[in-house]
């Protein structure tokens, strides 16, 4: 009754007060959240405001399908007496344990809901709100139900065990976020990691392709068409990016990982090294006259179909790698099986992303010299990125030596271009030339020597200086490579008892290189990781055992990094997805 008369006098008052913004609107004063753990049991807690409470009898956890499962028992923290009532001053957690009738032998769809009601300090009691959640659970995991005892909705255990509220992984907060509801609100987050996207080195790759096709239309294109050209070439990669998320969160299918498969890479290797060569003027790629006609009408434009498909192909075989804001996508639309919304949230982050590359196409179209000597310079830039772009790709399934001689025969070939030692000449460009010059040697100096760093290709002769001299350098990290889930049970269970990282890594990964050469090479890092016995998952074929490890862990694509306790269970909060610097790589460790 009590709560009856704070909630109408409230009311008024909020009326009375519309203008007043001391009071959090219900989505603020709590946060709802509920995921289904590895061991088919649903994590739930409710994040709570500053000054905000819960009524632990209002809170209420359920299964509302009907289907064979049902609830076996709630671990809940203790709750508190407060103005003569229950409540939760500190966010709660809680773990739903489920189970099943005997004749349920599949996988069901189960339906939860999360109730609850609370109230501010300062005196305003919200309305009693709720949340529902939508898991796929292995029910084969799940004990079975006594005949006697079956039940959706159970009381709270009191004094079970105390919880401390479950943090959230980056990719599970970003799923919340496409949760909320507001439309808007996603399509603008996931927008905004689009751009952050572009300024990674997976994108990278991206700027040449785009700005070699704008400039191998040819003279007199206009910056209107450079326009029209980029956003075809963006739009076209955002709908395969879109199409290809949506198929890995509703089946659990990386579709960019099946098309690394070597003759994929060589193929379109070769398409590149085409390219270049037209740019250097060794002949014109162009389709019969009667073809390029057809399409010409049927496309309203000349080079319309091309840089369509070129952006449909370069999101799934040169595209970025798998990160935080994809994988939060992708979460989402496997535990929600919403599609709609989770590609709609994928094609907003592909147009960010794609935000600089039409930036940079119609630069290509509005910079472009008039015929010259200029014009010949600038498609031999562009040429020589289309070569590169060819051997960058390469490297994704060739020795790492063999690509880095590759740089380097690339890079002495255009200083000799430029003019290295030519005596005329302007001296910015001499300059320039030279630097290649010097840096493509090393890099063959280093292939010779056994070398395969492209940062460091000289590091052997630092090595051989230093060798008997210091005797405490750090060792390099040592991981034990798994490729299915049986090889990797078997180490976990070997190493029970200590911290352990898994850590998921392909060869045609771009993002794990860049982990392995950056994080993983750090000093600190590689102290500190002393401490955990070291797991790579290699999922470089994608094959059946690789994908069952992958959708074991709800890892849709590498680099991913998977932290154990001591009891093997997975620190689901602590899982890093994508690229990570050393500092905030150490960081974080420290927190575990």
């Amino acid at each position: 009754m009590r709560l009856i008369t704070k909630i109408f006098m409230l009311t008024a008052l909020l009326i009375s007060l519309s203008s007043a913004t001391d009071f959090l609107m219900p989505d603020e004063a709590f946060k709802p959240h509920a995921v289904l753990n590895q061991d088919m049991e649903i994590e739930a807690s409710i994040e709570i405001a500053d000054d905000i409470y819960l009524y632990s009898d209002k809170v209420i956890l359920e299964i509302i399908s009907d289907n064979g499962v049902s609830i076996k028992n709630i671990i809940s923290p203790k709750s508190i007496e407060q103005h003569g009532e229950q409540v939760y001053l500190k966010s709660p957690a809680f773990i739903v344990e489920l189970q099943r009738d005997a004749d349920v032998v599949d996988k069901e769809t189960v339906e939860f809901k999360l109730s609850y009601q609370g109230c501010s300090e300062q005196g305003l009691c919200y309305e009693p709100l709720s949340k529902e959640y939508s898991f796929e659970v292995d029910t084969l995991a799940l004990s079975i139900t006594p005949k006697v005892q079956k039940q959706k909705t159970l009381t709270l255990l009191k004094d079970e065990k105390t919880i401390e509220p479950q943090e959230r992984s980056e990719s599970d907060a970003i799923a919340d976020t496409i949760g909320s509801g507001n439309i808007a609100l996603i399509l603008a987050t996931f927008f905004g990691f689009g751009l952050l996207l572009a300024m990674t080195p997976c994108v990278f790759p991206m700027i040449p392709i785009i700005s070699g096709l704008i400039i191998s239309q040819g003279e007199g294109i206009t910056m209107k068409k450079a326009f029209m050209l980029s956003l075809v070439y963006v739009l076209a990669m955002a709908v395969a990016y879109t199409i290809a998320g949506v198929l890995a969160g509703l089946f659990g299918a990386n579709l960019q990982a099946a098309l690394q498969t070597p003759w994929v890479i060589y193929s379109f290797s070769f398409v590149f090294v085409a390219l270049a060569f037209s740019m250097f003027g060794f002949y014109e790629l162009k389709l019969p006259d009667s073809f390029v006609s057809k399409v010409s009408s049927a496309s309203h434009g000349s080079g319309y179909v091309g840089i369509a498909i070129m952006g449909f192909l370069s999101a799934l075989i040169v595209g970025p790698c798998v990160a935080a804001p994809l994988a939060g996508a992708l979460v989402y639309i496997g535990q929600t099986g919403d599609a709609v919304l989770g590609g709609m949230a994928l094609f907003s982050m592909s147009i960010g992303m794609g935000i600089p590359l039409i930036v940079v196409g119609v630069s290509a179209g509005k910079f472009m010299p008039k015929p010259g000597a200029w014009m010949t310079m600038v498609s031999a830039i562009f040429g020589v990125m289309m070569l590169g772009v060819a051997i960058w790709m390469l490297e994704k399934i060739v020795d790492p030596s063999i690509t880095m001689a590759l740089y380097g025969m690339l890079g002495l070939g255009f200083a000799l271009y430029l003019g290295a030692f030519e005596r005329e000449g302007h001296i910015f460009k001499r300059s320039v030339a030279l630097l290649i010059f010097i840096y493509s040697v090393a890099l063959l100096v280093g292939f010779l020597a056994g070398s395969s760093s492209m940062t460091k290709p000289l590091s052997f002769l630092k090595s051989q200086v230093v060798q008997g001299t210091v005797g405490s350098e750090i060792k390099e990290l040592e991981f034990t490579v798994v490729t299915s889930i049986d090889e990797l049970n078997i180490e976990l269970e070997k190493n029970k008892g200590k911290k352990i990282m898994l850590d998921f890594a392909a060869d045609w990964c771009t993002a794990c290189k860049e982990l392995e050469e950056v994080t993983f090479a750090n000093s600190d890092v590689k102290s500190k990781l002393s401490d955990f016995v070291l797991i790579r998952a290699d999922v470089t074929e994608n094959s059946d055992n690789n994908k069952a490890l992958s959708q074991k862990y709800n890892v849709f694509g590498p680099p991913a990094l998977i932290f154990f306790d001591k009891d093997l269970e997975v620190k689901s909060s602590k899982t890093i997805i994508g690229f990570i610097e050393p500092a905030e790589f150490l960081t974080h460790l420290d927190k575990l």
